[in-house]
Formats: C-alpha cells, sequence, structure tokens
C-alpha cells in the first residue's frame, strides 16, 4: 500500500530539485521533514510540502500509521520550459530558458518483520 503525492508546473529547474530529493529518499516521513525545514535551498519548501501532503494522504485515504511511513520513492520530471529573450549587444538578443518541474513523492509503510 502506498500513498501518493504530486506537485507540477513548479516554477523551479529539475536539477535544483533533484538534489533536495535526494536528501529524503528513504528516510522516514519525521526525520524527511526535520531535514527540509533546515535546508536552504529553494526547492525543499516545495518537496516539504510534498512529504507533508503525502503523509497526511496515507494517514486520510488508507488508514496508514504515520508513525511507520517512509519516503519510499521521489523523482523530478521536466515540465514545460518558458521561452524569454534578454537583450544582447548590437542589437541581438538570447534565449533565457525558465524551466518548470513535476516533483512526485510516494510514502509506504515500513513491515515489521
Amino acid at each position: 500500500m502506498e500513498a501518493k503525492a504530486k506537485v507540477q508546473f513548479v516554477r523551479i529547474s529539475p536539477r535544483k530539485v533533484k538534489i533536495v530529493l535526494d536528501l529524503v529518499r528513504g528516510k522516514k516521513v519525521a526525520d524527511a521533514a526535520a531535514i527540509l525545514k533546515h535546508t536552504p535551498k529553494a526547492a525543499s519548501e516545495y518537496v516539504y510540502k510534498l512529504v507533508k501532503s503525502a503523509a497526511a494522504n496515507a494517514e486520510n485515504n488508507f488508514g496508514m500509521d504515520p508513525e511507520k511511513l517512509y519516503v519510499s520513492e521521489c523523482y523530478v520530471c521536466p515540465g514545460p520550459t518558458l521561452k524569454r529573450m534578454m537583450p544582447r549587444a548590437k542589437g541581438s538578443g538570447d534565449r533565457i530558458l525558465k524551466r518548470t518541474s513535476h516533483i512526485t513523492l510516494v510514502v509506504k509503510e515500513k513491515e515489521v518483520k
């Protein structure tokens, strides 16, 4: 049994989000939330909200125990890229790529053996 949370079209580069996701993959939900709360990265705010949302989904929709939850998988996919122009010398222009991300986070209940 697993619970999922997803956020789409986040205006941050997938490369930056991946660094933050690597910090919480495989951790307990409480530990992941504590790590994200004290990580000075722009993406940590989005991932923190996702962890909280996935934990709430697991508890309310599937009746899982919040103490046994851990982040089983988390990944980021690139969303659509906004293309903008930046004026440069001699009347030319450079293309600025404003990247977006789709972030997915899955939590599962730890099996007791």
